[in-house]
């Protein structure tokens, strides 16, 4: 859906390089178009740009979550790593209500929040790495440091706002 609106808990500084890294190393370079995100939403409807700009800001207000990188996902054709967080959850859910009606099916089953750096590859390649890193995976904190909303253009995404937590 081109121009729909991506929702996203943007990752603090060191994780975000760590899981960029991971990305560009693994992603297939030709299919990269994107840095390393955490999609919360990804297509709100583009009229509804203002009302998700008031949405976020009102969620950054509180303090960050609290997340963990807790495991690996094996997406068939690629590999994620698992996050888990209760808060961003809540704020999720939060904001789910809110866009109530319109949101897309996608958006409105199940969240499975994870961070993707390797996608439509061979599932060998895939599985191959999913074996690679789970032989030394080990938990750890995540820095979430606010909440992103970016406009879809057939590949590439439009930033439109940043909005860190206060709290």
């Amino acid at each position: 859906m081109s121009g729909a609106l991506i929702v996203t808990a943007e990752l603090g500084a060191a994780d975000f390089a760590w899981l960029d890294g991971e990305r560009k190393r693994f992603f297939p370079p030709e299919r990269n178009q994107l840095a390393a995100h955490l999609t919360m939403f990804h297509a709100l409807p583009p009229s509804c740009e203002e009302e998700a700009r008031r949405e976020l800001k009102k969620h950054a207000v509180g303090k960050a979550p609290r997340a963990t990188v807790a495991g690996l996902m094996n997406l068939g054709r690629g590999v994620a790593y698992r996050i888990v967080s209760d808060e961003l959850e809540a704020i999720r859910r939060d904001i789910a209500q809110h866009f109530h009606g319109l949101l897309t099916a996608q958006d409105g089953q199940g969240w499975r929040p994870h961070v993707t750096i390797m996608n439509k590859a061979e599932p060998k390649d895939a599985k191959r790495l999913l074996e690679a890193l789970a032989a030394n995976f080990e938990q750890r904190p995540l820095r979430i440091a606010g909440l992103g909303l970016h406009r879809y253009l057939g590949g590439p995404w439009e930033r439109l706002l940043v909005t860190n937590f206060k709290g």
